[in-house]
C-alpha cells in the first residue's frame, strides 16, 4: 500500500502500536526536541543517546535514592562532577549491546 500512496516511509521501529496516533507522537517529540528552545538546556541533546552514532547514553536515576533494593551508586550522590563525568563515560554503552538486538532471545509472553 505504501509504494501507492506515499513519496516516502518512517520507520521509529519494530514493535507493535495500537494505532497510528502513538507513532505520530513519537515523531513530533522527536522533531520537537530540534527547534531551539524546546529542550530546557539545549546543550542536553548534544550529549544523550544517539547524539554520537551508535552510542547510548549511561543509566538515568531519579528519586528515592533506593527503590527495591535498587541504589543510586554512590559517586552520582559525591558532588564531585569529574568522577560523575568519568562514571558517565565509564557506563555508556553500544547500541550493538542493546537487550533488543537482532541475536539476542526475543522476550515472549504467555496469558
Amino acid at each position: 500500500m505504501a509504494e501507492h500512496v506515499a513519496d516516502e516511509e518512517l520507520s521509529i521501529g519494530d514493535f507493535v502500536l495500537t494505532g497510528g496516533e502513538l507513532a505520530a507522537l513519537v515523531v513530533a517529540d522527536a522533531i520537537a526536541r530540534l527547534v531551539p528552545g524546546v529542550l530546557g538546556n539545549g546543550e542536553s541533546a548534544k550529549t544523550e543517546s544517539h547524539a554520537e552514532e551508535g552510542v547510548l547514553e549511561y543509566p538515568q536515576y531519579t528519586k528515592p535514592e533506593c527503590f527495591n533494593g535498587w541504589c543510586v551508586p554512590d559517586v552520582l550522590l559525591s558532588g564531585n562532577h569529574a568522577a560523575i563525568e568519568a562514571w558517565r563515560r565509564a557506563e555508556r554503552r553500544t547500541t550493538s549491546s542493546r537487550t533488543e538486538d537482532a541475536d539476542s532471545p526475543q522476550a515472549s509472553f504467555s496469558t
